[in-house]
């Protein structure tokens, strides 16, 4: 039982001595969940959940139904979880708000990868920048099906124009999971890059986010 667990060993007790990098997925599902089902405690149910659905990613994508026909979950819990998600996306996009600088690579993929990993269809979006690399906005203009997108350099040089832009990065994801760029995802890049150097604003990245992993033109030397 998990009472009988050492406190440092305990989900709750160890993120506040250790912090919460130092816990497994299991574990930080458990503080989620918080408490088990009859004959299993909560760490265990959360290894059962991660290995039926594969990830905490395949959780977070779940649909109301997948989610509740587990034991131990419901409609509560899967409230609590979307709210949870969305709280996040809301943080990361926080710190990339109006006039706030990309002075980290990092920061940019860690939002870029909250809204795009949960995508089931292909999503082209284009984060627009002023002459000091600060966002202007995000946004998503092309939509496709599970692998491909049209995406239109006419459009992506309007928005562009109407946000004043000086520079952009592109972002689109694959829902395949394959963090590699296809020729087409090369080809439409050069399109982009040439259609918006006409109007002197600048291709920074393109990156492509297939679930946690994230693919960058630019370290790639590909731009």
């Amino acid at each position: 039982m998990l009472k009988d667990w050492l406190d440092n060993e305990k989900p709750r007790e160890k993120l506040l001595h250790k912090g919460p990098s130092s816990l497994s997925d299991a574990e930080l599902l458990a503080i989620f969940l918080r408490t088990g089902v009859k004959g299993c405690h909560v760490v265990e149910l959360a290894q059962r959940l991660l290995i039926s659905f594969g990830s905490i990613a395949a959780i977070y994508r779940a649909t109301e139904q997948e989610f509740c026909e587990h034991h131990g979950l419901g409609i509560a819990k899967y409230v609590q979880l979307q709210a949870c998600l969305e709280m996040s996306k809301r943080y990361l996009a926080e710190q990339l708000h109006h006039g706030t600088a990309l002075d980290s690579s990092q920061r940019t993929r860690d939002f870029l990868t909250s809204e795009l990993r949960g995508e089931t269809r292909e999503v082209f979006a284009v984060m627009f920048l002023d002459n000091q690399h600060k966002v202007l906005k995000f946004e998503r203009l092309f939509f496709g099906t599970i692998n491909a997108a049209a995406v239109y350099p006419r459009v992506v040089v309007e928005q562009a124009l109407k946000q004043q832009a000086s520079a952009v990065i592109l972002a689109h994801n694959h829902p395949s999971g394959i963090a590699e760029a296809s020729i087409a995802d090369k080809q439409i890049t050069k399109r982009l890059e040439q259609a918006l150097s006409l109007i002197d604003i600048q291709v920074l990245d393109h990156i492509i986010v297939a679930g946690n992993i994230c693919y960058s033109f630019a370290e790639h030397g590909e731009l």
